[in-house]
C-alpha cells in the first residue's frame, strides 16, 4: 500500500495551471441549469418539486436544479440502505477501501471542473476551491488507508486455552447531513467515512450546493460502488431531516453545520421511539468562535498577516476562522493598523476572476445575518474598515474590522459566519488566554508568540480542539492537523484523524475456548 500523502495545492501563478482551471469553468458553464434526479438504490428518481441552486455571485444565475425528497421517498431511502446493509457490511475492508482510491484518482483527473463548480455553486475564490477539492481526496484517500489498519481489529490478551478477538464491525444506516461552506470536502469526507466502515448512507447535502453533490455521487458509481450502499436525498432540514432523525432505524447521523440545527439534532437523537434497538450515535461539528491571540514578543507582520487571511478567507464563512484577535496592549496599535492596512488591500467580486481574493457570502439570509452583526459591531466598537455590503447582483460583503471591543460584546462572543473580525486588547498573555476561552466554542485558535513558556502555557491552557502557533487558525490538513473541537463546537470528534473511523464502528469482544 502507497503510504498517505497530502493533495498538494494548485499553484496558479503557472500559466498552464491557470488555462486548466479556465477550461473548469467553461466545462461548467456546459451544463449550467441542467436537472439531477434523487439516487436511490441506483434508480434515479424525479420529483416535481426542484431545489434550485443559484450562483451566489450572480443570483439570477441557475447552476442547476435537484429533485426534492419528501417524506414518502425518504422512508423509500432508508429500506433501500437497510436491505443494502445486510451485504455491504459483510464486505472485506480492502474492497470498501479500493472504491475509495478509485473515486479519489476520478476526483484528481477532474479537479479543475470541480472545483470550478465550486467557485459558481459556493462562490469559492480559485484557490479555496482547489483547497476544497483537494481537502476532498484527502480524505478518501486517508479513510481508505486507515480502515485497512481496523480490519484486523485490536490485540487483547489470550489466556491458555483460551484465544479472544477485538474486532470493530459497522453500526447500520448512517445519515450524514453536510454543509455548504466545504460543499465537497465536508460532504464527501462525512459520506466516505460511514461507507467505508461498513455503513450505508442517507446523504443529505445542503440546499445551496446541492449540485457538487450529485456530482460526488456520479464518481461514487463510476468507482463501483454497490447500489443502496449511499442514497442521494436533498431535501428540507424541517421535513425530511427531522424525520430521519427521528426514525427509530436510523443508526447514527454525521452532521456539520450551525449550533442551534446541531444541539437540536442532538436532543432529537436522544429519544427512543417504538421499535428502535439503539441509543443513536451523534458525531456533530457545530462551528466556533476562533482567536489569534498576539503577545508582545511576536512577529507583528506575522501576526497582521496571519489574522487577515484567517479572517477574510472564503469571505470568514469557516468554522475556523479568525473572529476574534486578542492583542497584548503593548502591540495593540501596531498590529490593529497593519491588519487594517493588509484588510485595505483585498480585492472582492466574482470569484470566476482569479484577481478575486473574497468573493460573495452564502445566501440572502447569510448577507442579512452578517449585515445585521455589522450593525451590532457599530454600537458595541469602532468600525476601523468595510461595513458595507451589496446584494443588488450577488451578495458581496466588504471585510469589516472593529476595534476597542469589550470582552463581553455579543462580537467576541457570538459565531458570525461572515468576514468580521473583533479586535481587543488583553492587559498581557494570561489574559488574552482568559479572554479567548471566554466563550460556549473551543474549535480553533492560534498564537503568535516568541516566547517559549507562553506557547507551552498555551498549550495547556488555551482549551480548543486545534491549537496553531506562528500561523492562522484555519487549513488544517486531513492526516497532519485532526480536526474538531470541544464545547459547543461539537461532539469532540476529530475529521481527518487516526480514531475518526471508530465514531462509526463498534466493538466486538469474542472469546473461544481451545
Amino acid at each position: 500500500m502507497i503510504p498517505y500523502k497530502h493533495e498538494p495545492f494548485t499553484d496558479f501563478s503557472k500559466g498552464a495551471n491557470k488555462k486548466a482551471f479556465e477550461a473548469g469553468l467553461e466545462a461548467v458553464n456546459s451544463y449550467l441549469g441542467k436537472d439531477y434526479s434523487l439516487i436511490i438504490n441506483g434508480e434515479r428518481i424525479s420529483t416535481e418539486e426542484k431545489i434550485t441552486s443559484y450562483n451566489p455571485a450572480n443570483k439570477v444565475e441557475v447552476i442547476g436544479n435537484v429533485s426534492k425528497t419528501n417524506k414518502e421517498i425518504a422512508e423509500q431511502a432508508m429500506n433501500s440502505a437497510l436491505d443494502a446493509f445486510e451485504i455491504w457490511r459483510k464486505v472485506e475492508s480492502n474492497i470498501r477501501a479500493d472504491i475509495l482510491f478509485k473515486a479519489a484518482a476520478i476526483i484528481r483527473r477532474r479537479k479543475h471542473e470541480f472545483s470550478a463548480l465550486l467557485v459558481k455553486e459556493a462562490g469559492k475564490p480559485w484557490n479555496e476551491a482547489d483547497a476544497d477539492i483537494a481537502e476532498g481526496i484527502d480524505f478518501l484517500e486517508y479513510y481508505g488507508r486507515q480502515v485497512l489498519k481496523l480490519k484486523c481489529g485490536k490485540k487483547v490478551e489470550s489466556r491458555t486455552g483460551e484465544y479472544n478477538r477485538y474486532d470493530y464491525i459497522p453500526l447500520g444506516v448512517g445519515i450524514v447531513i453536510s454543509p455548504w461552506n466545504f460543499a465537497f470536502a465536508i460532504m464527501a469526507g462525512t459520506t466516505v467515512a460511514t461507507l467505508v466502515t461498513g455503513n450505508t448512507v442517507l446523504l443529505k447535502p445542503a440546499s445551496t450546493t446541492p449540485i457538487i453533490a450529485a456530482k460526488f455521487i456520479e464518481v461514487l458509481e463510476e468507482a463501483g460502488l454497490p447500489n443502496g450502499v449511499v442514497n442521494f436525498i436533498p431535501g428540507s432540514g424541517t421535513e425530511i431531516g427531522d424525520y430521519l432523525v427521528d426514525h427509530p432505524k436510523t443508526r447514527f447521523i454525521s452532521f456539520t453545520g450551525s449550533r442551534e440545527v446541531g444541539t437540536r439534532i442532538y436532543e432529537r437523537a436522544a429519544k427512543v421511539y417504538e421499535g428502535q434497538m439503539w441509543l443513536k450515535r451523534v458525531i456533530a461539528e457545530m462551528g466556533g468562535k476562533d482567536t489569534i491571540i498576539v503577545d508582545k514578543e511576536a512577529d507583528l507582520e506575522l501576526a497582521a498577516q496571519s489574522i487577515v487571511k484567517s479572517a477574510f478567507g472564503f469571505s470568514g464563512q469557516k468554522c475556523s476562522a479568525c473572529s476574534r484577535a486578542i492583542i497584548v496592549e503593548d502591540v495593540y496599535e501596531s498590529v490593529l493598523n497593519r491588519a487594517v492596512e493588509l484588510t485595505a488591500e483585498l480585492t472582492i467580486g466574482d470569484p470566476t476572476n482569479s484577481n478575486n481574493y473574497m468573493g460573495p457570502v452564502n445566501d440572502q439570509q447569510a448577507f442579512n445575518k452578517i449585515m445585521q452583526y455589522i450593525e451590532i459591531g457599530k454600537e458595541e466598537g469602532e468600525l476601523m474598515i468595510g461595513g458595507i455590503g451589496d446584494d443588488s447582483k450577488g451578495y458581496f460583503i466588504q471585510p469589516t474590522i472593529f476595534s476597542g471591543l469589550n470582552v463581553e460584546a455579543r462580537l467576541m462572543k457570538e459565531e458570525i459566519f461572515g468576514p468580521v473580525v473583533a479586535f481587543a486588547k488583553a492587559k498581557n498573555f494570561t489574559e488574552a488566554i482568559a479572554i479567548a476561552n471566554n466563550t460556549e466554542y473551543g474549535l480553533t485558535g492560534a498564537v503568535i508568540t516568541n516566547n517559549r513558556q507562553h506557547i507551552e502555557q498555551a498549550r495547556e491552557d488555551f482549551h480548543v480542539g486545534n491549537l496553531y502557533f506562528n500561523r492562522g487558525c484555519t487549513g488544517a490538513i486531513v492526516g497532519y492537523q485532526p480536526f474538531g473541537g470541544f464545547n459547543m463546537s461539537g461532539t469532540d470528534s476529530k475529521a481527518g484523524g487516526p480514531d475518526y473511523l471508530l465514531l462509526h464502528m463498534q466493538a466486538k469482544t469474542t472469546s473461544e475456548m481451545l
